[in-house]
């Protein structure tokens, strides 16, 4: 898939230029390098700014944005978008996320590839709408209903927000998935550097197409080839259970199960291409606490890991990149000689519970709630506490 002339122009005036902006708007611009020519949503704190920018911007490129009149419209727009063979996205945050979940289960079920970003605030409901949270990491699992497999990817920094666009609009090509950028309302409203690449460097993923007459939901592959609107082939997209060449079939059970099977194992099977983990292992080895975070939390996380080293504790630290697939093996590597996880979240517990499932020692849930993030002393107490 390559950039059109509208796009190239646009981008030569931005490459290799570095600008100080919001999370929220590094994602629209990310966004943009990464090839999305379709983003459709509804403006929703702390999101809206990367539907504002977009707004402004992706039409200079040559693609088109438009707001519509919710949520579950939104996401219904770009899965359309996509089977036109548009890049498409949507933004929003919890409320709207939670709208949209019927739809993403729509996208999961016709293998529609699509990005998500959930710029997470404080909930339920309504909750301290402009406050940053990170409530939504369960949602994103488990959010629609069925049998179904997700990518989310989690950012630490206004960079990671732009860098991770691309690579989620490459997965999203690769495996024929919606996937999610599970960004948090401090990530979103951080206003740091960013520097944008160098055309040449941009890689989009290509989508695989089907060859004329061949079926695009099954056959051998577990990611069988798409076709396009426009390119001469009938194709029937339902989200009802069907068949190999799309027609629905809702009371065949091997043809459910064969269906929801590979759905769900084309992102198993290659989880361990998909997961992306860093760690920050203490020199000597001898450590027995470690922290695990993600998003906005794991900044202060290290911060307190290396205060913690300063005063002569062995800690060692991993931050969650990729938040599904979870990372159970990485994780259960990082915990085999530890005696205590620690996992600072802004939630009551989320991925310290997912944690539990794949270690043998401790885990300690260090929650935070009420819109304000976690600060490094506040995390390096919880780390003397349990060190003591």
């Amino acid at each position: 898939m390559g950039f059109n002339e509208d796009r190239k122009r646009y981008l030569a005036g931005l490459e290799d230029k570095t600008y100080f902006m919001l999370g929220d708007e590094a994602c629209a611009y990310g966004a943009i390098f990464a090839g999305c020519d379709f983003f459709a949503g509804y403006p929703i704190t702390p999101a809206s700014e990367v539907a504002e920018r977009l707004a402004e911007e992706l039409p200079k490129a040559g693609g088109l944005c438009i707001q519509m009149e919710d949520e579950l419209a939104s996401m219904a727009a770009i899965v359309g978008a996509s089977w036109t063979g548009g890049r498409s996205m949507t933004a929003t945050s919890g409320p709207g996320f939670s709208l949209m979940q019927e739809n993403i289960g729509y996208a999961i079920m016709t293998e529609t590839p699509c990005v998500l970003v959930d710029v997470q605030r404080s909930g339920p409901s309504t909750g301290q709408a402009t406050k940053p949270a990170q409530g939504d990491m369960m949602q994103a699992r488990w959010g629609t209903h069925g049998d179904h497999n997700i990518i989310a990817l989690s950012p630490n920094s206004a960079q990671e927000c732009f860098d991770m666009m691309q690579e989620c609009f490459n997965l999203a090509d690769t495996y024929r998935t919606p996937v999610i950028l599970l960004m948090d309302g401090e990530i979103g409203h951080i206003r740091e550097s960013v520097t944008m690449p160098a055309l040449s460097s941009i890689k989009p993923a290509a989508r695989k197409m089907a060859k004329p007459g061949e079926d695009v939901f099954g056959g051998e592959e577990l990611v069988p080839g798409i076709t396009h609107y426009g390119m001469g082939q009938n194709v029937h997209v339902t989200g009802s259970t069907h068949k190999a060449n799309g027609m629905r079939d809702v009371t065949t059970p091997h043809v459910h199960e064969a269906l929801v099977k590979r759905i769900y194992n084309k992102i198993d099977d290659n989880r361990e291409k998909i997961i992306r983990v860093e760690k920050d292992i203490s020199q000597n080895g001898q450590s027995k606490i470690g922290v695990i975070a993600y998003g906005a939390t794991a900044r202060p996380s290290l911060g307190a890991v290396r205060a913690a080293r300063d005063d002569g504790k062995n800690i060692d630290f991993m931050r969650l990149i990729t938040i599904w697939p979870f990372a159970r093996k990485q994780v259960a590597e990082f915990a085999k000689n530890l005696d205590m996880i620690l996992v600072p979240e802004m939630n009551l517990g989320q991925i310290s519970r997912e944690i539990e499932r794949f270690v043998n020692c401790k885990v300690v849930s260090v929650p935070k709630i009420g819109g304000v993030p976690h600060t490094v002393e506040e995390i390096y107490d919880a780390i003397t506490e349990v060190a003591s």
